[in-house]
């Protein structure tokens, strides 16, 4: 049985909007073409106009970029790309200057293969004490220890040459070889990101959102996988829950709110419920929402689902409907004519990156719903850079600009991520829309003109979202509280009352009148009036006195 929540006193994550920020795709301040620090401080107001609480970095350490920033050769440093750790001691007073926190991104499952740990296991050869903080384990005759595979493609071990040039050991990488795993039962890998969080922490940061939070801790025996999708052996290990008990209790000796925010990948969102109790992270991910289809039962069911989970806890939700790994939301609701996936390692990439044809004005309309949706919903949200604008995936990059090991690993089979990852357009003119003076890293499409923030009037995407944000936090929408739900008479339309303001959400295709009972229109995604199909409303009870 889990625990009671324990009372605590208001933390700014109950209800902050987090923008994630891509920081290689953002802005660029010197014109190589790749995002940097720099940029992000030159648009910070427009971070801070969307009334956006808080950042959420993606890495910006030193690293080879071999998975684009999640690859570590430093958890101290910066990439000399992005800047340096003056220019980033500068971002976090600009930021906080104006409001806003920020959030880094600790990648602890795994490193670059530079980072000099790993040179030191390599160069040391089996059985060393610098091998033991990785999973290095001799291979079944010339095979690999177990049948384990990477979520990237392939296998996930890769053999070494050792030191006298003989074919040696292996070792693991549930992602990309440049990226292996580290043997969190040793007690140096502990005592190293004590003192990386530290590190952090003492330079200002407010948090961080903390990766493959359920990948850590391997099973002890490395057993094989029966290859029926999720594998428990590597992925949501009891143990695990040890690390951020210990990382919880680190971040409370400081005073000031620190937020723990995990992502946890998980087959049913109750197993979510151990990494939320009171002396472990202080949210996860809310990706039930994420993965759901346009359909009104299966949207409620996500978010009953995730409410529940604070009822018991008192950890208020983290929603989500897009970030760095997943197709934007344009595009996933926005297809008609659905693909089957290709073959994959990674258990929820059908969900994450759906294909098949794609109707980008249907996806327009429900994307802006499921806004009002997302921000109607009791706990805090994390919009992910570009959502803002509208921007739909970028389907069709060049196979040779595409950089994601995904793509590489499968073969092709799977396009992987570059696509939600392409530099934002600022301008509908100039070079790369603004971005930078110079090529951008990953090619934009002439379409993005369109898409531009300085382009977008009172009736677009950004406006809402503006209208949107401001108007949750006049109304107290994040707040905690209990969510009503609502019956509608439609098994298209969901309902839900929170406080003073009910919100309405019309997955069918038929308009939908609301009872006049439910209030007068707030705000809306479409049209004021009716609820239009695909579309979405607040509406706030009058008191007529």
């Amino acid at each position: 049985m889990s625990p009671a929540p324990t009372s605590r006193t208001r933390s700014f994550w109950d209800d902050a909007v987090v923008y994630q920020l891509y920081v290689r795709s953002f802005a660029d301040s010197d014109g190589d073409g790749v995002g940097d620090l720099g940029g992000v401080i030159r648009r910070l107001d427009h971070i801070a106009g969307l009334g956006a609480g808080a950042i959420w970095l993606n890495p910006c350490y030193p690293s080879p970029q071999a998975d684009h920033g999640y690859d570590i050769a430093d958890y101290r440093g910066v990439n000399p790309e992005y800047g340096d750790l003056g220019t980033f001691d500068r971002l976090v007073a600009e930021a906080h200057a104006r409001g806003l926190r920020i959030l880094m991104d600790l990648v602890p499952n795994h490193c670059s293969e530079r980072h000099p740990w790993f040179a030191a296991a390599l160069a040391a050869g089996p059985g060393s004490p610098e091998r033991a903080r990785f999973v290095f384990r001799d291979g079944r005759g010339d095979g690999p220890p177990n049948n384990w595979q990477s979520v990237f493609g392939g296998p996930a071990w890769t053999r070494v040459t050792e030191p006298d040039g003989t074919p040696g050991q292996w070792y693991l990488h549930l992602f990309a070889r440049e990226q292996p795993d580290f043997d969190w039962r040793h007690p140096a890998v502990l005592a190293e990101f004590d003192d990386i969080l530290r590190f952090w922490f003492d330079r200002g940061v407010d948090g961080f959102r903390i990766d493959v939070c359920h990948g850590l801790i391997k099973d002890a025996a490395l057993r094989d996988w029966d290859g029926g999708g999720y594998n428990a052996y590597s992925w949501n290990r009891p143990e695990v829950h040890e690390i951020f008990r210990r990382w919880r209790a680190l971040a409370e000796g400081y005073e000031r709110d620190l937020l723990l925010v995990g992502e946890v990948w998980v087959p049913d969102p109750a197993d979510l419920d151990d990494y939320l109790r009171p002396d472990e992270l202080h949210q996860a991910f809310s990706f039930d929402l994420l993965v759901q289809p346009w359909e009104a039962g299966a949207l409620r069911g996500a978010a009953e689902r995730a409410v529940a989970r604070t009822a018991v806890h008192g950890a208020p939700a983290a929603w989500t409907l897009a970030n760095h790994d997943v197709h934007r939301a344009v595009t996933r609701y926005g297809i008609v004519r659905p693909e089957a996936p290709p073959e994959s390692n990674d258990a929820f990439a059908a969900l994450m990156r759906p294909r098949g044809e794609v109707d980008v004005e249907r996806g327009e309309r429900r994307a802006r719903a499921a806004l009002l949706l997302l921000l109607a919903l009791p706990g805090s949200v994390f919009l992910y850079q570009g959502e803002e604008l509208g921007l739909p995936e970028v389907l069709d990059l060049p196979d040779a600009a595409r950089q994601d090991p995904v793509f590489h690993r499968s073969g092709g089979r799977e396009k992987g991520r570059d696509g939600c990852r392409v530099p934002l357009p600022w301008s509908a003119t100039g070079p790369a829309f603004g971005f930078s003076t110079g090529t951008p890293w990953l090619p934009q499409p002439d379409w993005f003109a369109g898409y531009a923030a300085e382009a977008q009037d009172e009736t677009s995407t950004l406006a809402l979202h503006r209208r949107a944000i401001r108007t949750r936090r006049e109304l107290g929408l994040g707040e905690p509280g209990p969510v009503e739900w609502l019956g509608t008479g439609d098994d298209a339309v969901l309902a839900f009352r929170r406080g003073a303001v009910v919100c309405v959400v019309n997955t069918g295709t038929t308009d939908f009148t609301p009872p006049a009972g439910w209030g007068e229109p707030v705000l809306h995604s479409a049209e004021p009036g009716v609820v239009t199909p695909d579309a979405a409303a607040w509406l706030r009870a009058v008191d007529r006195g």
